[in-house]
């Protein structure tokens, strides 16, 4: 048996293709193309790299972009005045703050400081409890995206037994309420596992759907999963590779060699939850964009 290889980069180009559809008909009808404006704080190579992808996907589906760049000295008092000019700029409809920030600045404070309606990765209090209960709500993008992945590949998740490694905030948590609600796609029964979870072969040997977000390279092997699962890896994780001119190669939380030995359906990396994720932020900005307006008539 070998599993059936999902394809995020084709799932996600569709969505996209999607989304500027609906921007060019959006400006053809006298509307300014969508604005998401990026913040990044400090030289983090890897927060810049990502930034890029995401200013570089806006420009191919026509949303407008900017990029500010804070020093890793900034105060957190100095973020959060940046991000309230922009709260305050009608001609921004989303702001993306670049995770990780440097060790001296309270994540959580400064995410609460954005705006809910410009929250396109959807992380903040109210939008993360609108999710809980079931109200619209931007949704985070890494989880949104395998919905999606779900929904195109028909993969049945109702009634299923999800088991998911990773607690976040941003993955692990928001992925359970969207996997396990009953008041449309999902209706699984949900296991959330994390670095203090006992036996964990325990659980994963017994999940319909593995969902691993650890950032644990090769966390995942074989003898772990349940023959047929479904395996998302939402891991991405950079090792050793001295024949790679990079120095190093992209590697999940699963060994993919032995698990889609098993495996039914399993994800890729790269290639497979990264491009959702992007894609669902192109999607959250322009739906940020027409409630903007929406909301002004």
């Amino acid at each position: 048996m070998s599993a059936n290889v999902i394809d995020g980069k084709k799932v996600a180009k569709l969505i996209r293709e999607q989304v500027s559809e609906d921007i060019q008909y959006w400006v053809s009808h006298g509307q300014r193309a969508p604005k998401l404006q990026a913040v990044i704080v400090g030289n983090n190579p890897a927060s810049h790299t990502y930034v890029k992808a995401k200013t570089k996907a806006c420009g191919e589906v026509g949303i407008e972009s900017d990029t500010l760049i804070l020093p890793d000295t900034v105060s957190e008092t100095q973020v959060i005045e940046a991000i309230e000019k922009l709260n305050h700029n009608d001609e921004v409809d989303g702001i993306l703050l670049q995770l990780p920030l440097p060790g001296h600045l309270p994540s959580w404070n400064i995410i609460e400081a954005i705006d809910y309606r410009k929250d396109v990765d959807g992380f903040h209090p109210m939008n993360m409890g609108r999710l809980a209960v079931g109200q619209p709500s931007f949704r985070p993008c890494t989880p949104a995206g395998i919905m999606e992945l779900f929904n195109y590949y028909s993969i049945a998740t109702k009634g299923k037994h999800a088991v998911i490694i990773g607690a976040s905030n941003i993955v692990g948590k928001p992925m359970t309420l969207m996997i396990s609600r009953e008041d449309g796609a999902g209706k699984a029964t949900v296991t959330l596992c994390h670095q203090y979870t006992k036996d964990l072969t325990r659980h994963t040997i017994n999940a319909d759907i593995l969902i691993s977000a650890a950032g644990t390279p090769k966390l995942i092997t074989g003898p772990m999963i349940k023959e047929g699962a479904v395996v998302i890896d939402v891991g991405i994780n950079r090792v050793a590779d001295p024949d790679n001119e990079r120095g190093y190669r992209l590697v999940g939380d699963c060994d993919f060699e032995s698990t889609q030995e098993k495996a039914n359906w399993i994800t890729p990396v790269p290639g497979g939850v990264g491009p959702m994720t992007v894609a669902m932020l192109m999607k959250n900005t322009l739906l940020a964009a027409k409630d903007a307006i929406y909301q002004s008539e």
